[in-house]
């Protein structure tokens, strides 16, 4: 995934987040560059959903 797309439109994307998955706290939904692994984790854990599941739904907010 693109850290610029994503840091350019971090607040877009947090925000679709939390509408979608009520249960993110902005804990949850701290990213930071260079710990996408760390991020796509807790989210995966939390969620119950793949990377790729997660990674698919970010990108379609991107384009």
């Amino acid at each position: 995934m693109d850290d610029l797309k994503i840091k350019g439109n971090w607040n877009e994307i947090k925000g679709k987040l939390k509408q979608k998955y009520g249960e993110l706290t902005d804990d949850d939904l701290s990213f930071v560059e260079g710990k996408e692994d760390e991020f796509f984790g807790k989210l995966q854990k939390k969620l119950g959903k793949t990377r790729e599941e997660l990674a698919g739904e970010i990108k379609k907010w991107l384009n």
